[in-house]
């Protein structure tokens, strides 16, 4: 059992496992139908104020990831959380973003939270 983060642009794997968006919009130019993803929380994602304050350049890192750790909180984020945690005690499952750069955006601090780094 593993959690993992893939850009929805590269292909579906076999040991893909349970595919989940972690992105609040569709990523463009994907069909829904080829990229293969079996779960989309939208409460799971940062919310619109958050992610335009981090793409405007506003705050570090660091900042993005203590705001959204804080926005997981929440009941209802709370609770999508646990369900892909529970997802991830049954199998596989890839987290799967949009991003450039997932390394430095809202699907690593989820894949922390969930493999208890």
């Amino acid at each position: 059992m593993s959690v993992r983060v893939r850009r929805i642009y590269d292909p579906p794997e076999p040991d893909d496992g349970v595919r989940v968006l972690v992105d609040r919009l569709w990523p463009r130019g994907v069909a829904k139908d080829e990229a293969h993803v079996d779960e989309w929380p939208k409460g799971l994602t940062p919310s619109t104020e958050l992610r335009q304050w981090y793409h405007a350049g506003e705050g570090s890192y660091e900042e993005f990831a203590q705001r959204y750790e804080a926005e997981l909180a929440a009941p209802e984020a709370a609770k999508l959380l646990d369900h892909v945690r529970e997802l991830a005690r049954k199998g596989d499952v890839t987290l799967v973003t949009a991003s450039k750069s997932p390394e430095r955006g809202h699907a690593s601090v989820l894949l922390r939270l969930l493999d208890g780094r």
